[in-house]
């Protein structure tokens, strides 16, 4: 092959031109520091401001909103307005792109491991009463260990949703999203797989327990001592829902083996 078949089969994929205008649009509202709600120009004006035909600032304006970077109203006072992506909707876009990845209890917990001790030690002393009190309060929903699988889902999803809820007080924005995140995939990920069957009486002993150490450091503000619990928590729950999903795994290969017959 010669170098330059070589360079071509690397170079990246040319991006079409609206996709192009798009990029352009983006950088003139931040330039310009509009806000959310600001009203963009209409279209003649755009179409002038960027040299192109209504056609192609056409498709990159509905690339945009595609994206929910801006709005379109209709009526009177309508227009396009500069919109901001939800928490959410970036979460569920990012989530589009791992949902055929294959990813395992172990990919999501080499992150987690890394990401959640820090954020519970930049936390420790630095949360509201009200904040530690919707903590305490999501820790407690379930004091009793499941006895069904429907319970053991409920109490899973709603041991995540206190790491979800503690990275949303994260003051470093990057940290909270991907640990809430991270959260969402694993609780998608249990349901999809059904992990929670049959109920785990130890993975819940130990939530419990490491959820109740955690919110005394986080109200005593000892970071080293939330930094160390929150690891202690990461270490032991992959452990535990690793044996779960490879007991989902054998008794899946069991039961098609008795289906074969």
């Amino acid at each position: 092959m010669s170098p330059t078949s070589s360079h071509a089969t690397t170079r990246a994929p040319r991006r079409s031109r609206p996709v192009r205008v798009a990029d352009e649009i983006k950088q003139w509202v931040v330039e310009q520091d509009l806000k959310r709600g600001d009203r963009l120009p209409g279209e003649p004006e755009m179409i002038e401001r960027f040299g192109m035909a209504k056609g192609t600032i056409r498709e990159a304006m509905r690339i945009l909103e595609a994206q929910g970077l801006i709005e379109t109203r209709t009526g009177p006072g309508g227009g396009s307005f500069v919109g901001e992506v939800s928490v959410e909707r970036a979460r569920a876009l990012l989530g589009n792109y791992f949902y055929f990845k294959n990813l395992t209890i172990a990919d999501i917990y080499q992150v987690r491991r890394v990401l959640e001790p820090e954020l519970a030690a930049s936390l420790a002393g630095q949360l509201s009463r009200a904040q530690l009190a919707e903590l305490e309060d999501l820790a407690e929903q379930f004091p009793a260990p499941p006895q069904s699988a429907e319970e053991e889902r409920a109490h899973h999803i709603g041991s995540l949703e206190v790491h979800a809820r503690l990275a949303s007080f994260a003051q470093n924005e990057l940290l909270g999203f991907l640990i809430g995140f991270m959260s969402q995939i694993l609780s998608d990920l249990t349901i999809y797989r059904r992990l929670y069957n049959p109920p785990n009486t130890e993975l819940w002993r130990k939530g419990r327990e490491c959820h109740q150490r955690l919110l005394v450091a986080l109200r005593d503000g000892a970071p080293e001592d939330a930094r160390q619990i929150m690891a202690e928590h990461m270490q032991a729950a992959e452990a535990m829902m690793i044996r779960q999903e490879a007991e989902v795994q054998r008794r899946f290969m069991a039961e098609q083996s008795l289906g074969s017959f």
